[in-house]
């Protein structure tokens, strides 16, 4: 990059997405590590006295320590299964907040602490961190690996790119679209890896095209779009137009606003899109598996079709006015120019859609591996959404569960995840006898199959599984223990307030504690005590449960709140306060799109309006 295309962008350098970030969220207690691994904005650790240095290194130790400790009277003073179940939740609690112990390790726990306390046997705990929407979540997860091991995600992104088009506003909405939809099905850590180098290097060229335009119009020579750089069939002739060898402070302001602009709607997307699918992100499942868990006469009331069918109108609905919020603050009300209204396309779109043509011609014609798994993914969709619709029987109504429910969404998962696994990658040669070739033991090899073991091994975040688990057990020491019936009998004072208001308290009281912690966590810990408030207090549990499972994915405004986000600030052209800023309003578009979606389609939905029987009924 020329000099003059460095003197446009913030002073911070772009730095790769370190190994540490490859799982669930991180949380602010993991924040110093974290920047410091990111290599960005992590000064004022350095400035630290040695004294403060020393105390902030034993800060995990101190609160591994002290914890137990301090919770002691819940045990000692209290000593009844009730008592000694909240013991174990808050210990856990802390240690979630806090990431004194791995998240993963924390959700160990229960299968220590339950025997030891006489809530539940050791095999009756253990039972717990296997079940049904934990192979939901494998089998998913394994075929998200087939398609971003075969870079099929990639190819999707750059060719609705170059549909959409690369004028601002449109690049933008391409940009978000794309990861939106892919957030859908694969980690929304994986999702924003790959879409930021491509929002970088599209941004690269563009300053470099004007850098050169520069230096060009320097020298007395016109410049104009390179040929064949078409968009909507028009090719570009609008001359680059600058004012001497420098860049005006407004101009550079805008471009910086820009770079901000395009970065932060990665992130927001990422974390967007995954909350319209029941696979798409950790809450989601924590919700389903929660259901079953506490109501076991729910009649699969959630299942992937029933949550796509609530949840994929909100995500519409909230990248829409995300889209318009990051126009509105980093591209003004100007929209003829961002649209570029009755314009030809100018040479830096013209350079922007180039950037994308050849990232899309380098992956080259798709092969038979990546056409496979295309069409083993659309089958997993198909078979998800035809399994059990609602509003009609679907194929296993009558072909499997006609006695009770033997198919659920766990089996069409490992079904065709299994099939990743004997599918070949390559054409094969049905006469393979007959091959000529010169190096036989190459050519009579047998094919490897579209997915291995030791790719899946890799990629897989498997402490999401034991998180999940950890979760159910809380549920269920809960339930056996007496203390979500306690629970509930405390909070049965919240009749008297209408439904609406305290759903739209809850959301925002877990939209602001999932900024301080896992999202998994998040959901895994407020879950239960909704279930229990809302059976006390005789509403739906799914009109209070759905929406907050919703607002546990609303982690906007701190880089170290979500993988996404972190990922984004490392580039460097963000600070803090700039995601708290515009995460603040995106927290309350979110608030507002999820208070809409519970009280309208919703509503019709799942039936909130009445109490169901089975609420009344519950695991025990």
């Amino acid at each position: 990059m020329s000099a003059s295309a460095d003197a446009r962008r913030p002073p911070a350098p772009r730095r790769s997405l370190p190994r540490s970030l490859n799982g669930v969220k991180k949380s602010p207690a993991g924040s110093a590590a974290l920047l410091s691994a990111l290599g960005t904005r992590a000064a004022p650790r350095q400035k630290m006295a040695p004294g403060v240095k020393a105390l902030w290194g034993l800060k995990n130790v101190m609160v591994l320590l002290s914890a137990p400790v301090l919770l002691l009277p819940l045990l000692l003073l209290i000593g009844t299964k009730e008592s000694c179940c909240a013991y174990v939740i808050a210990l856990m609690a802390v240690y979630w907040c806090t990431e004194a112990l791995p998240l993963a390790v924390t959700a160990l726990l229960p299968t220590l602490l339950f025997p030891v306390l006489g809530i539940m046997k050791s095999k009756e705990v253990c039972m717990q961190y296997l079940k049904d929407t934990n192979m939901l979540f494998v089998g998913g997860l394994i075929v998200a690996v087939a398609v971003e091991h075969w870079n099929l995600h990639k190819r999707i992104a750059l060719r609705v790119l170059l549909i959409m088009g690369v004028r601002p506003a449109l690049l933008m909405l391409g940009f978000m679209a794309v990861t939106a939809f892919l957030s859908m099905w694969i980690s929304n850590t994986a999702t924003t890896a790959m879409m930021v180098p491509i929002v970088q290097a599209v941004l690269d060229q563009m300053n470099n095209r004007e850098a050169e335009a520069l230096q060009m119009l320097s020298g007395g020579e016109e410049v104009t779009p390179l040929e064949g750089d078409k968009q909507d069939g028009k090719v570009g002739e609008e001359q680059v137009t600058v004012s001497g060898l420098g860049v005006s402070p407004e101009e550079a302001a805008d471009r910086t606003r820009m770079c901000k602009g395009f970065t932060l709607c990665v992130c927001y997307a990422a974390s967007i899109g995954g909350t319209a699918t029941l696979t798409g992100t950790g809450p989601n499942l924590v919700l389903k598996g929660q259901m079953n868990q506490l109501f076991p006469q729910n009649g699969d009331v959630i299942n992937f079709a029933s949550w796509f069918g609530f949840a994929f109108p909100n995500m519409v609905l909230m990248l829409a006015l995300a889209w318009f919020w990051l126009q509105l603050i980093f591209m003004g009300f100007n929209f003829r120019r961002t649209w570029r209204c009755g314009v030809l396309t100018s040479a830096k779109e013209a350079v922007a859609y180039r950037v994308i043509r050849e990232e899309h011609r380098r992956l080259g014609p798709m092969c038979f591996g990546e056409l496979s798994v295309l069409l083993l993914f659309s089958l997993l969709v198909l078979l998800w959404f035809t399994r059990d619709p609602g509003f009609m029987a679907g194929w296993a109504t009558h072909l499997f569960n006609a006695e009770a429910e033997y198919v659920t969404d766990a089996t069409v998962a490992i079904f065709v995840a299994v099939l990743l696994f004997i599918f070949p990658s390559k054409v094969p040669q049905l006469c393979f006898w007959k091959s000529h070739s010169t190096d036989s033991q190459a050519s009579n090899s047998p094919c490897p199959a579209l997915l291995t073991w030791k790719v899946v091994q890799k990629k897989l975040p498997w402490n999401i599984v034991l998180l999940l688990g950890g979760g159910f057990a809380l549920a269920r020491g809960s339930e056996v223990s007496g203390l979500s019936l306690w629970l509930g009998n405390q909070m049965s004072p919240l009749h008297s307030i209408p439904p609406w208001a305290i759903a739209t308290v809850l959301c925002l009281l877990v939209a602001t504690f999932t900024e301080c912690t896992s999202n998994v966590a998040t959901a895994t810990l407020f879950l239960p005590v909704l279930a229990s408030m809302s059976q006390s207090i005789g509403v739906n549990p799914l009109y209070v449960m759905l929406p907050c499972t919703l607002s546990a994915s609303f982690a906007f405004m701190l880089p170290v709140a979500t993988p996404p986000n972190a990922i984004v600030f490392s580039y460097g052209y963000l600070q803090v306060s700039d995601m708290a800023k515009v995460g603040v309003v995106m927290n309350i578009i979110g608030l507002l799109c999820v208070t809409l979606a519970i009280n309208t389609w919703g509503r019709a939905m799942f039936h909130l309006d009445t109490f169901p029987t089975w609420a009344n009924a519950t695991g025990m």
